[in-house]
């Protein structure tokens, strides 16, 4: 295919829906965990390992598959990564045993890893420089979108065909998504720069580097402690099946509008709008320790929760950017590898740690240790928006 030819708005909207997948299976047990629970005969904390060991799964993949995928033509690396996406989620819908469920979201994490990483290259290779930033920003959307409305959906297809269904609805999303890709994206990108090993350990021994990955697993990984096991909540302040389905609506409408807003503030000085943001959720959280055993108050709470939970996401990617530019400047590919790292080490300790006070001490103290991981981050972000 002819990069003349080709329509970059296509090309974007290509790989808006295949975020929108990706998007969809990272959280969409979330809505599912009761009905997991239910039918593989294990327990709510561990359906809560369908969250975090894919979160393990993307922190593995996105640095080091990244590397040893750097030297392949993107379209086909692409095209590769959303086949294996299909085949994890397949695995995950047909599973006859936890373990096995556990290894298609294992499978569908090593696909989140590297698209992650090569869907944000490819979207800026398709335009004008000058235009870069909004094409990005347009491929994300897809997994704002997902937020909204992909877990829900996924969630009402749970409760009324069960939960192998929701993942069957995943696979689909993922099938329009290849053949979009096949069709939309060209053949003729840029080559990709090669990507070593040896520039991990080059960021690792960096201590601001360090500290800002720190503050990615910390800060947004706290909320998960208590967004994990958001529908058990939900059902204990009172809420139906039905009604919770409405109520991750709009937990995600939250999401969307915080992720928004926090990436306008974050743009000039990131450490300081990181600071605000942490100091903000960790409120929230402290607050919600009160407030989860009231229905309309602990409602009102989840919902400023889902406003500050992804608030902080631009602004720590762009940190992370911008002080590997500043020292390390041929290390920016893996910097932002390793941040999603971050993120994901986040989630999966996030909801590995929320399981663990379920299971022993009660799902009504998650809020309180959540804050504890937000108030570690609040530290390091107070120490970092110190420097110029």
């Amino acid at each position: 295919m002819d990069m003349k030819k080709v329509n970059p708005n296509l090309t974007l909207l290509a790989l808006a829906i295949s975020a929108f997948g990706i998007g969809s299976t990272e959280f969409i047990s979330v809505g599912l965990l009761p009905l997991i629970s239910s039918s593989m005969g294990v327990s709510i904390s561990s359906a809560g390992l369908t969250v975090s060991i894919y979160a393990l799964g993307v922190m593995v993949g996105a640095p080091v598959l990244t590397t040893m995928t750097s030297k392949m033509n993107r379209k086909n690396l692409l095209l590769l990564v959303m086949l294996v996406f299909l085949i994890g989620n397949l695995v995950s819908a047909f599973a006859v045993s936890f373990g096995m469920l556990l290894t298609g979201r294992v499978v569908a994490a090593f696909a989140h890893g590297i698209f992650m990483s090569i869907a944000s290259v490819i979207a800026a290779d398709v335009v004008h420089p000058s235009k870069r930033a909004s094409a990005i920003a347009v491929m994300f959307t897809g997994l704002t979108v997902a937020t909204v409305t992909g877990v829900p959906l996924g969630t009402f297809i749970g409760q009324l065909f069960g939960w192998r269904m929701s993942f069957l609805f995943i696979v689909a999303i993922g099938m329009i998504a290849i053949i979009a890709n096949f069709f939309l994206v060209p053949k003729n990108l840029s080559n990709a720069s090669s990507i070593s090993f040896k520039s991990i350990g080059q960021l690792l021994v960096n201590k601001k580097i360090v500290m800002v990955l720190l503050m990615t697993a910390f800060g947004y990984g706290g909320t998960f402690v208590v967004y994990t096991y958001l529908s058990p909540m939900f059902s204990n302040m009172g809420y139906s099946t039905s009604m919770i389905v409405i109520l991750l609506i709009i937990y995600g409408v939250m999401v969307a509008i915080g992720n928004t807003i926090g990436g306008h503030f974050a743009n000039e000085r990131p450490a300081k709008a990181l600071f605000v943001m942490f100091s903000l959720q960790g409120i929230t959280l402290l607050l919600l320790q009160f407030t989860s055993t009231n229905a309309i108050l602990g409602l009102i709470t989840i919902m400023l929760m889902g406003f500050f939970a992804f608030m902080n996401v631009s602004g720590l990617q762009l940190y992370v950017v911008q002080l590997a530019e500043r020292y390390l400047p041929e290390t920016v590919s893996m910097a932002s590898a390793l941040n999603i790292s971050a993120f994901n080490i986040g989630i999966a300790l996030g909801a590995f740690i929320g399981g663990l006070v379920t299971e022993y001490i009660g799902l009504s103290y998650t809020p309180i240790v959540g804050f504890l991981m937000v108030f570690i981050a609040i530290i390091l972000t107070f120490y970092m928006k110190k420097d110029k």
